[in-house]
């Protein structure tokens, strides 16, 4: 047969002897059909004999094919019994496998794999195909017996004829893409490459994985990778050998150890230079080093675990010998976390530090074990009890801290700090949050500290400071109404407050606080007009017309009131869905942050309300009020509401709330500090908003009108209050309205708006005059002073000189302590003073002369010229002579009063003002030095006695008045003149570590930084005031810091204000910002301060990731879910989530003004 079907005639044709050799290979002489029913045959048979456990015995070679031999035939009856067994066992057992014998077919090269399912089917029909096929398969080996099976090893002649034959096709081979797999020897290539083929030119690529062993590609460690931050913690090895301790003298150089120092090296064989150390000759030798300097590099970790080890030690034998002391175990507590940054104190087996992962568990588990020893010694210490639940807010489910909480509270009902941190906890969680709940909390809980300051709670009395944390938490609850939209219960609030504490009727003096509130509501609902409102006269008036026989009802004035503009709500109705929402909203939260009353004179009804919301209940503030007994309190009362309608009073949120109210960022707001760095205006709001403000992040922070209504309220509670109070608070309460209406002409200034400057300066300066009018005010020279000031802005300088004059001239015959006097003349020659950019010599000349007249005992008359050098000189030794008289008194003698302390301050102002003017700043500077370090001595606690707590820090406030001055000076004498930026980083770098918390030094400081090239002196500024201090400014304008560095690297890049080319590498300064933002938020009250996280989230929304920027936002609300503004900003940076937002504003019961359906039918008329 061919070997090709196309080349059989080829094959058979009769060609030469040298053609026929030449095709001999297409043709296969070893292949015949007949011998194919032979070899399967033969191959069961085979199988069958050796399961039955026969041995095979091999048949030699036959020349006869007719013969047949014995075992053959066995091999053949014995086949046939087991394929019949095997049979009737697929039958039975169709779902077992059945095991193959080692004498299966033996052109299968391995064992097979497991049969599938369909492996199996396939076997089961070709075996019964073959049953069939047996009779046919017998004939033919008959008639071929010729070609039978041949071993190999019995053949050594006719190896031609050795082959086996298989003539069965098999239609799995049509039927499948390959060949059975347990049908394939299996084997394992080395290597991917193939004998015969040339590899420089010739490849293979093998289907499957390669056989080669794969490497696990090792990724490089960084130092910023989780394995490695670890090492950050771990204190440094120290590198130097000297058991002294370092000098705090500068030095000058490193010094290095000298050569005598160091031992020679030994010179050998291996080392004939002497350049190697011990080490190196040791394995040259083929030497190891021995066990104790092996062990060598650990002896520093060694020392750091005993020392750890001691000190653990020591803690628990003090902790054993004094259970009671209660800060001893808050700073075993704080130990903790030295000791878990310890290389494996606590390691069980050697090793065990590098592999054990300190987890936080483990250490807040640690932490809690031993407050829990602590509580067991100290059972009514509150601060233990707080410590754990604060601990526990990482541990337990939101629930059960709720309740520990509850029962904690229950225990310590007159605990005023456990209040304020159980609002706190219920005020930012988010799951179980909602305005009501935590409204009535507030309610409950002042109610309750008013039953224990009046003892009606006669199982804990009243702790010292109860009334002071009670007026505290009461700001609490205004600013926490405000910033959730319901301005109108805050307001209403501070109404209520001011009748409960000035107008009380004397019948109701003596009753507790539960009974005053109840005999108040009938006046709160009897509709009559309060506080703020046209016509109020308070409670006790009411109280009297009531006792004599009803209500006198006021007539309406005859002037009809102009209605508001409330139909230009919607002004473009082009404008996208959600920038028409956000406008509606801030107008209507501008104008209706006074509550709804219904007006009598025109017939209206509580019906008429279009908004129920409007309207304030006694329910809603009943429980509320509380009793002011302190003079104190009752005029902070009353700055506290002005301040909260926007008059600036100069008085901040107490510490406790005054992070939580910050929302928005005036803080950063320099106002007129650049250009006048003297005599600008200093309008202290602390970056609170005021009421009825919910301007976007980044708008400026000037005093605005509310519109005529809001104006007439700030007007009617001045015209209420001004009769309650007499002397310096009443002199304090007209100098914030006249600032409130110079700071609206400010505005005015810095718009430009010519029209109304015009008519708000007339309006002002009538106010002033007003003022000045009165019996009271005549002498008043802060409001003279204000006045002058008021014709100096407007342009009037003349008829500011003669007012200032007119107010000198009164002074008469006083002395330099007078405090009042020496702040009108210095704001007098400051304003002079910074004329020098325009008139250089008659400038000084005037300043100096209103100095100089300051020290006489005369009267101040005219500028009259130049002043006489005797005249300066018998000045300068006057103001030398006041200021050891005031020093004297403020520092040796004790704590010093209020009004010394003051004259203090005037006097050290006009000092340094008048030594830069007549010697220069370096004079100035002297004088600042030499009071920093007198006043800086006394008012440590050492100097003034820890029990005069209120005396230090009267002396820190002058102290932090004087700083403010010598920076003004120089920041002025640097715009003047060529001076050094030097002095004044450092002046200011020393009064923040005294005062982080003072915003205007920081301004300062921060402008002066930006105009530097480089940022490492500032960083490291930043970060050693971070690490010390409490307050949050100095994480505020270390923000605002870099944030201005990258507005300058961005500005640099631009071109022509298109897209930010790189063409000046940003060094991180994005990544920095938000470390400085995720630091920022560790703290309690960082992480609760809406300012914050507003302007984290405007940074990230900044940068275009929408995905980070949402995931801060809900982060946000999680910390602080009350505040409004936060969603209204969510609502400008995602337009698409409006609608979810909305819906989370409602379901938390925050304040929405204009719903989504009433935007509807209004975008539809």
């Amino acid at each position: 047969m061919a070997l090709f079907p196309a080349f059989a005639g080829v094959s058979e044709a009769p060609a030469s002897g040298s053609s026929r050799k030449e095709l001999d290979w297409l043709s296969n002489p070893s292949f015949c059909v007949g011998s194919i029913p032979s070899l399967s045959q033969q191959t069961e048979e085979t199988t069958a004999l050796a399961s039955e456990g026969l041995p095979l015995t091999r048949s030699p070679l036959k020349s006869e094919p007719s013969e047949e031999s014995d075992t053959n035939r066995k091999l053949k009856s014995i086949s046939r019994k087991k394929k019949k067994e095997k049979k009737k066992k697929r039958k039975h057992q169709h779902h077992k496998k059945t095991k193959r014998k080692h004498g299966q077919s033996s052109s299968s090269g391995s064992e097979p794999d497991t049969d599938s399912e369909k492996d199996r089917s396939y076997r089961s029909i070709r075996d019964s195909k073959r049953e069939s096929e047996k009779p046919n398969q017998q004939n033919n080996a008959t008639a071929d017996s010729g070609h039978r099976l041949v071993w190999l090893e019995d053949v050594q002649a006719l190896t031609g004829e050795t082959f086996r034959t298989d003539k069965k096709p098999d239609p799995a081979n049509w039927e499948y893409k390959s060949l059975y797999r347990g049908d394939i020897a299996r084997y394992k290539r080395k290597g991917d490459s193939c004998l015969g083929i040339n590899p420089k030119k010739q490849c293979i690529s093998w289907e499957g994985t390669s056989t080669g062993k794969k490497h696990p590609h090792k990724r490089v460690e960084r130092y910023f990778m989780k394995k490695n931050v670890g090492l950050m913690n771990i204190d440094g090895v120290a590198v130097s050998s000297q058991t002294a301790p370092p000098s705090s003298e500068p030095v000058s150089f490193i010094p290095v150890k000298d050569s005598d120092d160091v031992a020679p090296p030994v010179t050998a064989w291996l080392n004939p230079l002497g350049i190697y150390d011990q080490s190196t000759t040791q394995w040259l030798q083929g030497k190891g080093a021995s066990e104790q300097e092996s062990k060598q590099p650990d002896s520093q970790v060694d020392r750091e675990s005993a020392l750890l080890k001691a000190k653990v030690e020591e803690f628990n034998r003090r902790v054993r010998e004094h259970p009671r002391d209660v800060q001893l175990w808050m700073a075993f507590v704080a130990f903790q976390d030295e000791v878990m940054k310890s290389p494996g104190l606590y390691a069980i087996e050697e090793g065990e530090q590098e592999k054990r992962k300190r987890s936080l568990k483990l250490l807040l588990e640690k932490k809690l074990a031993i407050l829990e020893r602590a509580i067991e010694s100290n059972p009514s210490c509150v601060d233990l009890k707080l410590a754990k639940l604060q601990l526990c807010t990482e541990l337990w489910e939101p629930a059960t801290l709720l309740r520990e909480w509850q029962k904690l509270i229950f225990l310590h009902p007159n605990n005023t700090a456990l209040w304020h941190k159980y609002l706190l906890f219920c005020q930012s969680q988010f799951s179980t949050f909602s305005i009501s709940k935590i409204h009535s909390l507030y309610g409950k809980c002042l109610s309750t500290l008013s039953a224990v300051k009046d003892g009606s709670i006669l199982s804990h009395p009243e702790l010292p400071g109860t009334e002071e944390a009670m007026f505290a938490l009461f700001l609490q609850q205004c600013h926490f109404l405000r910033q959730a939209g319901h301005s109108e219960k805050a307001v209403s609030l501070f109404q209520a407050m001011v009748d409960f504490t000035f107008f009380k009727p004397d019948s109701v003096k003596g009753l507790p606080t539960k009974g005053q509130v109840e005999f108040f509501e009938p006046f709160w609902d009897s509709g009559e007009p309060r506080a703020g409102e046209k016509g109020a006269r308070g409670w006790r008036a009411w109280m009297h017309q009531q006792e004599r026989g009803g209500w006198v009802v006021i007539s309406p004035d005859d002037e009809e009131e102009e209605p508001e503009d409330d139909d230009q709500e919607i002004r473009d109705k082009t404008l996208p869905r959600w920038q028409i929402w956000l406008a509606a909203e801030r107008s209507r939260d501008q104008r209706h942050w006074r509550p709804w009353r219904p007006d009598k004179t025109k017939k209206q009804t509580e019906e008429d309300c279009e908004d129920p919301e409007r309207q304030v209940l006694f329910d809603d503030i009943g429980q509320s009020l509380i009793r002011l007994s302190s003079q104190d309190l009752q005029f902070r009362l009353i700055a506290a509401f002005l301040q909260f309608l926007g008059v600036p009073c100069g008085v901040s949120p107490p510490a406790s709330c005054l992070y939580l109210a910050m929302d928005e960022n005036s803080i950063f707001d320099n106002g007129l500090c650049d250009e006048k760095p003297l005599t600008f205006l200093n309008l202290s709001f602390s970056g609170v908003s005021c009421v009825g403000r919910m301007d976007q992040l980044g708008c400026r922070r000037w005093t605005r009108a509310h519109g005529r209504e809001g104006e007439d309220f700030i007007r009617n509670v001045f015209h209420l209050v001004l009769p309650l109070f007499s002397g310096k608070e009443r002199s304090q309460l007209c100098l914030s309205w006249l600032q409130y209406e110079i700071a609206k002409v400010i505005w005015c200034l810095h718009t430009k708006n010519k029209k109304r400057l015009k008519s708000q300066g007339k309006n002002c300066k009538k106010l002033a005059k007003n003022l000045l009018k009165e019996p009271e005010n005549r002498n008043d020279f802060c409001l003279w002073k204000q006045y002058a000031h008021l014709e100096w802005l407007l342009g009037n300088m003349e008829d500011a000189r003669k007012v200032f004059d007119t107010a000198l001239s009164m002074a008469g015959s006083r002395e330099l302590k007078d405090h009042e006097l020496c702040e009108l003349s210095l704001l007098y020659a400051e304003l002079e003073v910074e004329l020098l950019l325009d008139s250089r010599g008659a400038a000084t000349a005037r300043a100096v002369h209103i100095l100089t007249r300051l020290t006489e005992n005369g009267p101040c008359g005219p500028y009259a010229g130049q002043v006489l050098a005797v005249h300066i000189l018998k000045a300068r030794k006057a103001y030398e002579h006041a200021l050891q008289d005031c020093l004297g008194e403020g520092c040796v003698s004790g704590p010093a009063p209020t009004n010394s302390l003051n004259c203090l301050t005037s006097l050290v102002k006009c000092f340094m003002l008048f030594q830069y003017l007549t010697v220069g700043i370096d004079a100035a500077v002297r004088i600042y030095e030499q009071v920093f370090a007198k006043l800086k001595g006394s008012g440590s606690p050492e100097g003034c006695g820890q029990d005069d707590s209120a005396g230090t820090q009267r002396l820190s406030s002058v102290l932090e008045a004087v700083t403010l001055m010598h920076t003004s000076l120089l920041r002025f004498h640097m715009k003047v003149s060529v001076y050094p930026l030097a002095p004044l980083r450092e002046a200011l770098s020393e009064a923040l570590k005294l005062y982080p918390g003072n915003q205007v030094l920081w301004r300062s400081y921060v402008q002066i930084q930006n105009k530097s090239h480089s940022a490492s002196k500032t960083r490291r500024f930043f970060d050693a005031v971070t690490r010390s201090a409490k307050p949050l400014e100095p994480w505020l304008f270390a923000i605002e810091a870099e944030k201005m560095r990258k507005r300058l690297v961005e500005t640099v890049q631009r071109v022509d204000g298109r897209e930010v080319h790189a063409t000046i590498p940003e060094t991180g300064l994005t990544h920095r910002i938000k470390a400085l933002f995720e630091n920022a938020m560790r703290s309690d009250s960082g992480s609760q301060c809406p300012l914050l996280w507003r302007m984290y989230l405007n940074f990230l929304v900044s940068l275009g990731n929408k995905e980070r920027s949402k995931g801060v936002f809900y982060k946000a609300l999680q910390n602080c879910p009350w505040a409004k503004v936060l969603y209204m900003d969510a609502v400008e940076y995602f337009p698409d989530e409006m609608q979810e937002i909305l819906d989370l504003m409602t379901e938390k019961e925050l304040r929405v003004r204009l719903p989504v359906e009433e935007l509807e039918l209004l975008l539809e008329d």
